[in-house]
């Protein structure tokens, strides 16, 4: 029986002190259990994670933290475990994250805080019946505690909301990439009965989705103080400074020929929806819309010359390590100069034709594969991964030292976590370096330029977030200002 919103559960309210936080190592120390959350004896939290730990309990065990890719939320979240086990004697943790991936990785720092957790993902036979054998030890009192690590996809299915009804009122529900939780369907499938949560996230705000946003914060709770950006990250050392190199793209003849084309068609939908044209209804429009701008993106992602740069870039940097390729998912259209998709397009170049060695990291790439190329990636055994979507959220590699974006969307998450996926620091790297690759538009004629402008001033956001934290920022600046006068943007970039 699965529990939605629909059905009203009671929801258990705790008296939850202002947790005691010191400020020396250990301040968690208690006599060791197996399998009960314990702050590791190395570990110090940083002062914004003390207050993110201290605000969490003073809104009576909700909120969402909004801190910076890379900053900790990881750590901050089992801190918050730990307090509760010692004020209230914690039951049981779940934490629910978007990719597989992100649970083997919460499994590795849950195993730090001396959790045991189980990993409940795939198929049920692998996770269900231990599920339900330690929840009915920790409901008699036989086990003292469990954690649960889970995907989004798990947490929908029957094998998991079976048992749910089931969770002691002890319980604490960590939504991670919480932004991802806001679809209807997974927000219905959240334990109403379970009064501790929390949310993590750099963006939990959902891009075009007021709704789905308004039901993350009222399912875990409003975006607590301190919102760590990545600009307080830097300054204060939890992040590494970085230097941004934007990469500016020219379409070949052919693709500006097929982008002006459908820059065309796009402009002529609009023009027909701004006068509220009764030749084809919303409907339809918004579908032929959709298209078109899909189909554009897909051209400027896999545009021809991005191989050239990146040969270019790539042939006097063949001695470097530590490098992440973000290439497109799109494929070019049939019959053009590319017949395969950039990701063998890019791992040909700088494997076969630079000899760097790399590999590719993809959806695809089984788990246990996944983590040996991390492995071989932090050795430099890899000099690079060449990855798709799957790098976007979550994934702790910080060894990370270069990124190169071949291909990037205009949603502000996506940039916003690949920035601080490379950002994270290791030892031995003091900066690391982004080499931005940004398609400019062609020349067009004058009423679908007036058009592709407006377009662009969204396109240009990323650079202009990227430049302004950069250490070399007064560069990027002067780029952006010959951006400026060619394309006429008004006030936008001054």
């Amino acid at each position: 029986m699965y529990l939605t919103q629909n059905q009203p559960q009671k929801v258990p309210v705790f008296n939850l002190k202002p947790p005691f936080l010191g400020e020396t190592r250990g301040f968690y120390q208690v006599e060791s259990v197996t399998g009960c959350p314990q702050i590791p004896g190395e570990l110090e939290l940083r002062p914004y994670q003390r207050q993110a730990v201290t605000n969490w309990f003073g809104n009576n065990g909700r909120g969402t933290l909004k801190m910076a890719t890379g900053s900790g939320k990881t750590i901050t979240a089992l801190a918050i475990a730990c307090e509760l086990y010692q004020q209230i004697q914690l039951q049981v943790v779940i934490i629910v994250c978007p990719f597989r991936h992100l649970v083997a990785q919460w499994g590795r720092e849950c195993q730090r805080f001396n959790l045991r957790p189980i990993l409940a993902f795939e198929g049920v036979r692998s996770w269900q019946s231990e599920l339900a054998t330690q929840l009915y030890n920790v409901r008699t009192d036989a086990q003292r505690f469990l954690a649960v690590v889970t995907t989004n996809q798990t947490l929908l299915s029957q094998g998991f909301q079976s048992q749910i009804p089931y969770l002691p009122e002890r319980t604490l529900i960590i939504g991670d990439e919480v932004h991802n939780l806001g679809t209807p369907k997974l927000e219905e499938s959240l334990p109403r009965r379970i009064g501790l949560r929390l949310g993590l996230s750099a963006t939990p705000e959902r891009h075009y989705d007021e709704e789905g946003t308004q039901s993350v914060f009222e399912y875990f709770g409003e975006v607590l103080q301190p919102e760590l950006t990545l600009a307080d990250a830097i300054a204060q050392q939890a992040l590494v400074p970085y230097y941004y190199h934007p990469l500016f793209i020219q379409l070949t003849p052919e693709e500006s020929r097929i982008y002006a084309k459908l820059t065309q068609k796009i402009g002529r939908i609009l023009l027909t929806r701004d006068r509220d044209s009764v030749s084809m209804d919303d409907w339809e429009r918004s579908q032929d819309l959709t298209t078109l701008l899909v189909q554009r993106a897909r051209l400027v992602g896999v545009a021809e010359n991005k191989l050239v740069a990146l040969r270019e870039l790539m042939a006097q940097r063949r001695h470097t390590t530590h490098t992440l390729f973000y290439c497109s998912d799109g494929s070019p259209e049939p019959g053009g100069n590319l017949h395969l998709r950039q990701l063998q397009e890019v791992t040909r170049i700088l494997g076969t034709e630079l000899g760097y060695r790399v590999s590719t990291y993809t959806a695809e790439t089984r788990l246990r594969d996944r983590e040996i190329l991390r492995q071989q990636f932090e050795q430099g055994e890899l000099q690079g991964l060449v990855a798709i979507r799957c790098l976007d959220e979550g994934v702790d590699i910080p060894a990370i030292q270069t990124a190169v974006i071949l291909a990037s969307s205009t949603n502000p998450r996506q940039f916003i976590q690949r920035r601080g996926r490379v950002l994270r620091p290791h030892p031995g790297k003091d900066y690391a370096t982004i080499f931005d690759m940004i398609v400019m538009p062609p020349e067009l004629d004058r009423q679908t330029f007036e058009f592709e402008r407006n377009l662009l001033k969204k396109e240009l956001r990323r650079l202009i977030e990227f430049a302004n934290l950069a250490v070399n920022a007064d560069t990027c600046t002067s780029q952006l200002i010959d951006i400026h006068h060619r394309y006429g943007l008004g006030d936008y970039l001054v």
